[in-house]
């Protein structure tokens, strides 16, 4: 299971307004409000390629729970925790002639909220996948990303970090599975300018040497770097078209990284199953689901039809108790002969099987003398 962290998310307003000139009234063009917050980015991403993911962090006021009600209508679970003071941030996005962002400081959490949270961390299990993407709130311990792998490093998860600066500098003895600094943050980490995708490849891997496992570095238009675990260096080429919306475009590195690496992984392990295991497709694998689908078909089709033709029979059969015997056994012995196996034979033998009980043999006789028929007719016809 894949988790995301977003400490201070947001609604992201984002408007267009052609002409912005600061100091005077200015009109919007378009208005668009979405959930905002780098994890949750990257869990509605996730959601975009198919891959569930649950989003942990916080929430306050109105505009907390329109952030809840807008990512439960694009799909994506939120476990977010309530926080009385304050409201969920509103980040103002102005698309003019260049782009500008107002934003929100959000609400006060408290230790008991972060008491909750860890609360939360502790059901995540081996094998599962945290990520930990933004900056930290003033209210809260600058220190959470180290805190929370400090809390965790007896449990096997693939831990993501996306931060800047000190946040992913002091994580990295904890050897994450990924980090996600842009170029910029890979200068400011090592005081330097970096010219090229070698030498940016060069310090990322400084930063597996100081405990990374993966590094992938994102570097806008000029398109991403990574340096993987086991030495391997890709480099790849940004897309090339119109610059819509740029909010975002890291956490969508980061899902698709992630989304890629799953597939991949799944991918590897086909790959290691024997051929052979084709072969056994119509031997071993078709029969059993034929059997189970037959199973079902006779247990909930067939066994109440059955039932309730076997229920009238002996309800028959029981009214004619007082028959004569011959009449009776004439009866019994033809609906042995004519449905070997079937409810009428079915009936017949209970029915038979009960006059034994009750020290009538004669009729039991007839029974036999009917089930006897069959064979010997198939046996007589391969004279």
């Amino acid at each position: 299971m894949i988790y995301t962290v977003t400490f201070n998310p947001s609604l992201d307003y984002i408007v267009t307004v052609p002409g912005f000139t600061c100091g005077r009234t200015n009109r919007t063009a378009e208005e668009k409000i979405f959930p905002g917050g780098k994890g949750v980015n990257v869990s509605m991403v996730l959601k975009n390629l198919g891959i569930d993911s649950t989003a942990l962090g916080f929430y306050a006021g109105f505009t907390g729970q329109e952030l809840k009600r807008l990512m439960e209508q694009k799909g994506v679970s939120a476990d977010f925790i309530p926080v009385e003071d304050g409201i969920t941030r509103i980040n103002v996005k102005i698309r003019g002639e260049e782009e500008s962002e107002i934003n929100g400081q959000g609400p006060a959490i408290g230790k008991a909220e972060i008491a909750k949270l860890y609360e939360k961390l502790d059901s995540l299990t081996d094998g599962d996948t945290l990520i930990l993407a933004g900056s930290i709130p003033g209210v809260m311990p600058q220190t959470m990303y180290s805190d929370i792998m400090e809390h965790l490093k007896n449990k096997k998860l693939n831990i993501v970090v996306d931060a800047t600066r000190d946040l992913l500098v002091n994580v990295l003895c904890y050897h994450p599975f990924l980090i996600k600094p842009n170029n910029h943050e890979l200068e400011e980490i090592f005081g330097v300018t970096m010219e090229g995708k070698a030498e940016i490849a060069r310090y990322a891997k400084k930063l597996q040497e100081k405990g990374a496992r993966n590094v992938l570095v994102s570097m806008a238009g000029d398109g991403a770097v990574l340096v993987t675990e086991t030495g391997e260096i890709y480099e790849a080429a940004a897309p090339k078209g119109k610059v819509v919306n740029s909010v975002g475009a890291g956490d969508s590195m980061v899902a698709g990284f992630l989304a890629g690496y799953l597939i991949l992984g799944l991918r590897k392990i086909c790959d290691k199953l024997p051929d052979a295991i084709e072969k056994l497709a119509p031997v071993l694998i078709y029969p059993v689901v034929g059997i189970l689908i037959m199973g079902l078909a006779m247990n909930f089709v067939v066994e109440p039809i059955m039932g309730g033709i076997n229920t009238g029979l002996n309800n028959f059969l029981s009214g004619m108790g007082d028959s004569s015997r011959i009449v009776l056994g004439l009866i019994l012995g033809g609906m042995m002969a004519i449905d070997m196996g079937g409810p009428f034979n079915k009936a017949a033998y209970v029915f038979g099987t009960a006059a034994i009980t009750a020290g009538n043999y004669d009729i039991m006789a007839a029974v036999m003398i009917g089930g006897m028929t069959p064979p010997c007719a198939i046996a007589l016809a391969t004279l």
